[in-house]
């Protein structure tokens, strides 16, 4: 059976942080947002994250696969 992938996003907008329709989006959790930068973790597929996105300017965008349970 395949894992859930699991990953830390960091990202910097051109303006206000869309946190609540990322907080909203399946499977995000952790989110932590500084102005006009968001963290968060992502479970599984990235694309509800990305549509959560829509309409907001991207300036920068990290992801760093972290440890899966049990490593």
């Amino acid at each position: 059976m395949k894992e859930l992938s699991n990953h830390r996003v960091d990202v910097t907008f051109a303006g206000p942080a869309p946190a609540r329709k990322v907080a909203l989006a399946s499977g995000v959790t952790d989110v932590e947002v500084d102005g006009c930068r968001l963290q968060c973790q992502v479970w599984g597929s990235f694309q509800p994250f990305l549509e959560a996105l829509h309409g907001s300017e991207v300036i920068k965008l990290t992801s760093i696969p972290t440890a899966k349970a049990g490593d």
